[in-house]
């Protein structure tokens, strides 16, 4: 591999707290060899060729904390190569894989069975988790220390909540003991079964059974109880309601633990649904534009840590159905820095804040050495014209399953190069 020059680039690096113009040096083996305003025309050999960026920016490799793929056992939605694809047309180089899958990653041999297909068929970073309880039921917790050694991440029931506090209790105690990540996704059962979207005046005026938003505060003030007494690593995977900002508001004061939101949940909301479009049934669900504003504000506050993808993918004939029978999900991934940069755009949220929530953040929540710019890593990094319009446009999309949430949306600001250890794997 020959050395790699870039010049003239708007260079944000929260890890490493850069932000300015300047430069970006590959080296021979695909690390960063020099980044940063030292980099310059003037400083580099004169023979040596150079690519001239032009203004446009420089992020380190996205993160995405939420990442559904179909393999194994649903292929035919999406597979270890299409999201490679999807991903680092996004910028994304990183993602955390979650465990519901068929089988169900919960044991030994199905994680060699996930690394090995990951490491043949991806060209991305692959970090996967395991299932907190074995084949999701909420009974038994699965072998923490054993599948952490085979390389899992943490530990997770996905779409799942678990419900039973004693449960809840035993699976912290062990993560403490362990070091291990627990991510819950926080909706208590009994108040939101059978629930398709946020509970209020439009559910009611659609007729369809709403999801309060006390049911996912209800989980987390449970499991911030049970924080105080066993201070595991704990992260809610996603919140979507002002009233569990105001309460992770209150105890990030008293105790050390993270949150997510959906891009989803920070761009849209529940009147977006309109006429029951099912490609906006998600989990959580789109709330009120009340509720969007407190998780912009949160963001803001550094209140939430990370923004996710919640990239789950599903057929179309799983999408056209009555909104009552359509699956819950959205193909996200490559539309999630565009999505994201809307948030600046408009000037909601700071561009640097933005992500460092994408970059840093997650990679210091799960302890991996990714989402940065530093001297001698892998050169995992997206080349963004953070002006360039575009439309979301299904049969565009390098995803295998086309369920955006946002078709046909006008977007500013592209991913025009990734890379991933200094080998370009994405060119627009």
């Amino acid at each position: 591999m020959k050395k790699k020059y870039f010049l003239n680039a708007n260079i944000i690096d929260p890890s490493n707290s850069l932000d300015e113009i300047g430069g970006l040096i590959i080296d021979e083996n695909g690390k960063f060899e020099a980044v940063g305003k030292k980099v310059n025309k003037n400083n580099i050999p004169s023979r040596e060729k150079y690519i001239d960026l032009k203004g446009k920016y420089i992020f380190p490799g996205l993160v995405d904390m939420r990442v559904f793929v179909g393999e194994p056992g649903y292929e035919y939605k999406e597979n270890f190569r299409t999201l490679s694809n999807a991903a680092l047309s996004g910028g994304v180089t990183s993602v955390v894989t979650m465990p519901n899958t068929n089988p169900i990653i919960d044991n030994v041999s199905m994680v060699d069975f996930l690394k090995r297909r990951g490491r043949d068929k991806s060209k991305i970073n692959i970090f996967p988790t395991a299932s907190l309880t074995k084949n999701l039921e909420g009974t038994n917790m699965t072998e923490f220390g054993l599948l952490q050694k085979k390389g899992i991440i943490g530990f997770t029931d996905g779409i799942k909540t678990i419900q039973n506090t004693r449960l809840m209790s035993k699976i912290m105690n062990s993560a403490n003991d362990l070091n291990s990540l627990v991510i819950q996704h926080a909706e208590d059962f009994e108040l939101a079964e059978n629930g398709m979207m946020n509970d209020g005046i439009i559910s009611t005026k659609l007729g369809l059974q709403g999801i309060p938003d006390v049911a996912e505060k209800i989980i987390i003030e449970r499991d911030l109880s049970l924080l105080e007494e066993y201070k595991c690593r704990y992260h809610i995977s996603q919140i979507s309601s002002a009233k569990s900002i105001d309460l992770i508001k209150e105890k990030k004061e008293i105790l050390k633990f993270s949150c997510g939101v959906s891009i989803n949940n920070l761009s849209l909301n529940e009147n977006d649904i309109g006429n029951f479009r099912t490609f906006l049934k998600l989990s959580p669900p789109l709330r009120t534009e009340k509720d969007r504003l407190a998780l912009v504000e949160g963001l803001n506050k550094k209140t939430i840590d990370v923004i996710v993808s919640d990239h789950k993918p599903e057929d179309e004939e799983q999408k056209r159905l009555t909104f009552s029978k359509a699956a819950t999900g959205s193909s996200s991934i490559e539309t999630l820095l565009s999505l994201s940069l809307e948030l600046f755009h408009n000037e909601s949220v700071k561009l640097y804040t933005i992500i460092e929530a994408l970059t840093s953040n997650p990679a210091k929540i799960l302890k991996i050495n990714k989402g940065n710019l530093n001297i001698g890593n892998n050169a995992d990094f997206c080349i963004v014209d953070i002006s360039k319009p575009w439309i979301v446009k299904k049969e565009n999309l390098l995803s295998k399953s086309k369920n955006t949430s946002i078709e046909n949306k006008k977007l500013q600001g592209k991913v025009t190069n990734t890379f991933v250890n200094g080998e370009e794997l994405y060119k627009l």
